[in-house]
């Protein structure tokens, strides 16, 4: 689905199947929010993170990331 297939009645369904109920002046609001989540979602899944070591291989550091030598 892309984000723009996102109708109000259709997001009102949605919710409705995860158990919430929303009130009919909020169909508007809530398929533009999920319209947007959909877009920067879509752009997430473009990114290659290939080379991109996993989280666990930083270190807090004060200032600057360093990769542990652990890892």
């Amino acid at each position: 689905m892309s984000a723009a297939d996102l109708a109000p009645p259709e997001a009102a369904r949605w919710a409705a199947r995860s158990g919430l109920s929303l009130s009919p002046e909020r169909h508007s609001a809530v398929a533009a929010t999920a319209d947007h989540m959909l877009s920067v979602v879509s752009v997430l899944r473009e990114l290659d993170f290939g080379d991109t070591p996993p989280s666990a291989a930083y270190r807090a550091c004060a200032g600057e990331e360093r990769l542990d030598a652990a890892v």
